[in-house]
């Protein structure tokens, strides 16, 4: 997890592998392979979700938020 203060973006690597395309979802990018599998999750504006991820433990957490499928 790499959080970028200047920009105010934190980037959280989900899978190794290549990025094919990504998707807005209002704060959230996500970043795809071209098999649809999450690679990266880049959340906008991330001071104001920055307290909420001392909740989350492991990478195991995110990935029941969010499905490779």
């Amino acid at each position: 997890m790499i959080y970028d203060a200047e920009a105010n973006i934190m980037c959280i690597e989900l899978a190794k592998g290549n990025i094919a395309y990504a998707k807005q979802f209002g704060n959230f990018i996500i970043h795809f392979s071209r098999h649809r599998k999450p690679i990266l999750l880049e959340i906008l504006e991330a001071s104001n979700f920055k307290g909420q991820f001392d909740n989350i433990t492991n990478l195991k957490d995110i990935k029941k938020i969010i499905p490779a499928n």
